[in-house]
Parts: structure tokens; C-alpha cells; sequence
């Protein structure tokens, strides 16, 4: 008579119903949003901007401070909390899929929409991790250890995920829609310009597929507003940060950077008045692909062409844009004219794409694809010389983050292949 069932454990034979399918399907889905943008302080799309130029840490922890610096090791308990939180979501949505493939194979778009989430977290580990992540399993119940795998390896992979979301999407064009955004960005990041175009061809202008959020019991609150606006924050906006980082903070209203000075102090109370950008909103949505990003794609695919009716019909595209891609605001054309040499017209495409996507994690990626691909110097393209106050000191050398020193309990990791761009 004193044993009882805990009503909040689940059994696996009680979620492989068809009832238990959808809870399935959201607990992963979940994962993914807490990995991306949720959480307090670490997320993908906060951890990213650190070592890019959209964040500073005004933090007291190193594994903020020094990502920030580009000075890591790979035993930093913040970075290492997050790498779990990442694998933990490609984990969980991996199980669903095993589950719901049998047990609720309709509709098929619901298969799909989680191929394509698992897409967005391998192509997430390709932008932010050296070379060498491995990709462990759990097979029948046993540990399946994961290889290392190079960045091309782990782009090719995300790829895939994304072409069986497409195959799943049937009727959802959310799902298609963002699978086909989600596939042309891993394409992207390959050198596949003209394939990653193609891919977003049919993507309207007008699609968003937001990440959301919301306040109270079992919400998950928006963790870029969390980690990096909220009184106290371990991170801040930066505004032209170390020498090369770009104006995120525009004395000219650029409805793409809202922002406002406030009085609000850091985690580390050194830093003072900081100020607040009003892009992530406490219980509002950040979007992780929309139909700009897939005409951004398609400019940057034009610009291979590298002839000057190339250079010229990106800079009309970019105006287009500036003009109808935020509903009720018009954002001035780019001033004089499309730009006469390769590297100028790139310099202005990267930038736009800074502005148009801030602060949905696509930052650090572009940074490293302007070294991998298009032969620039790190210290031409990532915040370098003195950090400013309150912090102080040089800035370090890396471009990506070490695959945390946990992972070397797999036999199959002994370390980074390489920390190149």
C-alpha cells in the first residue's frame, strides 16, 4: 500500500504511443530552442557573437571573459555546459525521430520539421567548433562513439539532414522553407555558391521562421535577452569592438540595430551603462532563418561572377532590400555606387548580411568564411589590438571554439584537428 508511481517519470513504452508523439516531438524541439537561443546565459546565438564582434563579456566567469579575448582552452565550464547543451538537443531529436518514424509516421511534415532542426545544430557545429567534433550515438540501447569530423565532414552532414527535411516537408512550407535556407547556408559555408542559390530560389522574401519564447511555468524564456539585456547581464552589445568590428550601435536609427542607452550595470559592476539593444525582446522571438537570409545567399552567389554587372546587380539587390525588407520602414540605399573591385563588393555584402542578421548566430560563421574562403587575414576580420575598458590587454588569436576537453572520455578524440579558420 506505500508503493506508489511517480507521475512525473515516464516510462520509454509510455511515450512510444501514438499519444506520446507529440510531447516527443516538443521535448525536442525544446532542446533545440534552449541550444539556440534559449537558456539564461549561454546559447548559440550569444556564445557566437562573444568571440565575434557583436558582444562583449561583462562577465566575471573566464569561460565568458576569455572566448570574448580569443584566448581559449578547452576546459572552461560555460563552454562546456553549452557543447553539452548542443549535443543534447541533436541527441533528442535524433530519439524522436527513431520513435515517431514508427509510431506516428503522419504527417509526414512533422518527420521533416525535425530533420531540419537537426540540420541547423550540425551546421551550428560546423561554424562554431574546430576542426574535429565527433557524433556519438546511442544505438539499440548501446554508446555508438563518434570520429572526429572535419568542418567539411560536418557541413556535408548538416547538408543531408537538410535534404531529408525537404524530402519530409510535403505540404508544410514552413518546414521546406526553412530546410531549403537551412541546407543553401551549409552549402554556403562548403563554397557551393551556385548550389547554395539554387537552393533558396523559391524561398519568398517575406518567409520568417522565428525561434520562440515566452514568461512562465514551462516557457522557455528568450536567452538573448537573458545572457546579454537583462540587469546584471554576463554580456553586452559591442560596438566597433578591437579595430575591425562593425557599428552595431548606429547613432542613425537603422531599424535592422534598434538600440538605447541605459544605466544598467554588468555582472562584473565594473562595466557601466550599458547599452541596450531592443532586437531580443524578453518574451519576444528571434528568428533562426528567413527569406532575407535566402537573398543574401543569392547576392553572395552573384558576386562570383566577379564581373562589374555582377558587382552591380548585388548592390541593386542590397538597396531592394534596405527598401521593402522591413515592412513599414524604408532603410536609405547604401550610399554612391556598386563597388569596382572583388573585395570591396564583399566587404559591403558581409557587412549587410551583419546588419540584416544580428544576433541570430550567423556572425562568427560569416567571420570565419571571410578567412576560409575568401583569403582574409583573422586579424584583418576579427576584433584584434587592446581590448577596451573596463577589460584591457591583447587580444588572442583564435577563430573558433576547442572541442571541450570533456569529449576526450570518447577514445575516439584526442583533441582539435586543427583550430584554423
Amino acid at each position: 500500500i506505500l508503493e506508489s508511481v511517480d507521475p512525473d517519470i515516464l516510462n520509454p513504452a509510455q511515450i512510444e504511443t501514438g499519444a506520446g508523439a507529440v510531447p516527443l516531438r516538443y521535448g525536442a524541439i525544446r532542446d533545440f530552442v534552449v541550444a539556440f537561443d534559449g537558456a539564461f546565459n549561454d546559447n548559440f546565438a550569444t556564445v557566437t557573437g562573444n568571440l565575434a564582434d557583436e558582444l562583449r563579456a561583462s562577465d566575471t566567469f573566464d569561460g565568458r571573459l576569455l572566448p570574448n579575448k580569443r584566448f581559449m582552452n578547452d576546459n572552461l565550464p560555460e563552454m562546456t555546459g553549452f557543447y553539452v547543451s548542443l549535443h543534447k538537443a541533436r541527441s533528442s531529436i535524433n530519439n524522436a525521430l527513431n520513435v515517431i518514424k514508427v509510431i506516428a509516421p503522419t504527417p509526414k511534415f512533422n518527420i521533416g520539421e525535425l530533420y531540419m532542426y537537426r540540420g541547423y545544430t550540425e551546421d551550428f557545429f560546423g561554424e562554431m567548433y574546430c576542426s574535429g567534433v565527433p557524433f556519438s550515438a546511442v544505438v539499440d540501447g548501446a554508446a555508438v562513439l563518434g570520429k572526429p569530423e572535419t568542418t567539411v565532414q560536418v557541413f556535408t552532414r548538416a547538408a543531408a539532414s537538410f535534404d531529408t527535411a525537404i524530402t519530409n516537408a510535403d505540404t508544410a512550407k514552413k518546414v521546406l522553407y526553412a530546410a531549403s535556407v537551412g541546407k543553401a547556408r551549409a552549402l554556403l559555408n562548403l563554397g557551393q555558391y551556385a548550389a547554395a542559390a539554387a537552393a533558396v530560389a523559391a524561398v519568398p522574401t517575406t518567409f520568417k521562421l522565428n525561434s520562440d519564447h515566452c514568461l512562465g511555468s514551462g516557457c522557455t524564456e528568450n536567452g538573448l535577452y537573458n545572457s546579454s539585456m537583462a540587469p546584471s547581464s554576463r554580456y553586452n552589445p559591442a560596438n566597433n569592438e578591437g579595430i575591425n568590428g562593425l557599428n552595431f550601435l548606429p547613432a542613425v536609427a537603422d531599424p535592422r540595430l534598434p538600440w538605447q542607452a541605459s544605466t544598467r550595470s554588468g555582472f562584473n559592476t565594473d562595466w557601466k551603462n550599458m547599452p541596450l539593444s531592443l532586437k531580443p525582446l524578453r518574451a519576444g522571438n528571434n528568428v533562426l532563418a528567413d527569406g532575407i537570409e535566402a537573398r543574401l545567399i543569392e547576392a553572395e552567389a552573384r558576386l562570383q561572377g566577379k564581373t562589374q554587372a555582377d558587382r552591380d546587380a548585388v548592390f541593386a539587390s542590397l538597396n531592394t532590400l534596405r527598401a521593402t525588407g522591413i515592412p513599414g520602414s524604408t532603410i536609405p540605399n547604401l550610399a554612391g555606387a556598386a563597388p569596382t573591385t572583388d573585395a570591396a563588393a564583399v566587404t559591403q555584402l558581409f557587412q549587410e548580411r551583419a546588419y540584416w542578421m544580428y544576433l541570430t548566430g550567423h556572425r562568427l560563421g560569416d567571420l570565419r568564411r571571410l578567412i576560409r574562403q575568401y583569403g582574409r587575414d583573422a586579424e584583418t576580420v576579427f576584433p584584434t589590438g587592446e581590448e577596451a575598458p573596463p577589460r584591457s590587454g591583447p587580444y588572442g588569436t583564435d577563430v573558433n571554439f576547442p572541442v571541450p576537453a570533456s569529449e576526450k572520455n570518447n577514445p575516439n578524440f584526442t583533441g582539435c584537428i586543427d583550430r584554423k579558420a
